[in-house]
């Protein structure tokens, strides 16, 4: 058994205009000092990586592996959350998700689209050079505005969706084969991967590519009311990656799974700090060790109630007690004997 890595935090919510949080140093010396072994990367704010650099340069990628170091911390992924997501936008999502385009792509949607693809590609090449085996994004969506339909989707409608995502991914994936590196896709609602069935439909349309792959975060089930224990046990294999986030589903009888159009705080869904909330982490850290994951146990912040200083400062403690130290060992090792055939026929009488 493996034992799971840890305890790391993604730094995309805690970027701030204010020290230590607007810079590499000061968040690695912060999150050094909190008792981080690990740090997941966004790869949107050039403060704490330029990405087309990374991709062409193996001395910078040295520099700022050796700067993490120092600190007493490792990259464990890179993420390309937001550039994911713009690699398949429908046209209903533009004008909202146009929010995180560049500037000077900003109501230029196909250049937009090509800035994400390339994006994501540069990440591929950028995380073997700095020795990473994994990496953290989002699949997009063309289909969630047809989650709940009505009228009813027309037939063909979602066969041709996945197809059209996996034609837009199959060259991303490849870079990523050839670099080594797995794409574990955040399973997420409003992402056309949000479950295992979509998970599923996507991986078929890839033609099972060998990168596709899962970051297993458990919030996201639950707000969805999905097994997420029961989940590890069908994509275990697929797991490379996972955020330890909490979640709390209390439906009431206004609200339930969709949430009546409340903020966060309102719904009946809602993401807490990790034990705040009704994920059973014990349970999945057991999973997790037992069917042999190999990932690195990642704090993510989001909560409506807890800072995210409390949040950080707590999630240490909290990782590191639920990190299993895997064995190897039977605990009635120390009964046993060498093997003796004519002994063994005795015991069975024969």
């Amino acid at each position: 058994m493996k034992t799971i890595k840890g305890p790391a935090i993604f730094l995309a919510q805690f970027m701030d205009e204010n020290p230590p949080y607007n810079s590499l140093d000061g968040l690695c010396k912060w999150a050094s000092d909190l008792g981080y072994k690990g740090i997941q990367l966004p790869t949107t704010d050039p403060r704490l990586i330029d990405l087309e650099k990374a991709a062409e340069s193996q001395t910078y990628c040295d520099e700022l592996k050796g700067k993490t170091n120092d600190y007493g911390l490792e990259i464990t992924e890179l993420s390309t959350h937001i550039q994911g997501q713009l690699v398949a936008v429908h046209p209903a999502h533009d004008i909202m998700f146009d929010t995180f385009a560049p500037e000077h792509l900003k109501n230029n949607y196909a250049g937009r689209t090509a800035w994400a693809v390339q994006q994501v590609k540069d990440a591929a090449i950028a995380s073997r050079r700095l020795g990473l085996n994994a990496h953290a994004t989002f699949s997009g969506s063309l289909l969630w505005p047809a989650i709940h339909p009505w009228p009813q989707q027309p037939k063909g409608l979602v066969e041709m969706g996945f197809k059209e995502l996996a034609n837009r991914w199959l060259p991303i994936l490849d870079i990523f084969k050839e670099n080594g590196v797995a794409v574990c896709y955040e399973v997420h609602p409003v992402e056309d991967i949000h479950d295992g069935d979509t998970f599923e439909r996507f991986l078929k349309a890839t033609g099972n590519h060998e990168s596709v792959n899962i970051l297993y975060d458990p919030s996201h089930f639950v707000l969805q009311q999905l097994d997420y224990i029961k989940y590890i046990d069908h994509y275990h294999e697929f797991i490379k990656a996972f955020h330890v986030k909490d979640a709390e589903f209390n439906p009431t009888g206004k609200k339930g799974a969709f949430g009546g159009y409340n903020d966060w705080k309102n719904r009946a869904g809602r993401y807490r700090s990790p034990g705040d909330g009704q994920v059973d982490f014990k349970t999945i850290f057991s999973k997790l060790t037992e069917y042999g994951c190999d990932v690195w146990a990642v704090l993510e912040w989001e909560c409506v109630i807890k800072s995210p200083e409390q949040g950080a400062r707590e999630g240490v403690s909290f990782i590191n007690n639920h990190i299993i130290e895997g064995t190897d060992k039977a605990f009635d090792d120390f009964a046993g004997a060498d093997v003796d055939d004519e002994q063994l026929k005795k015991i069975l009488g024969i």
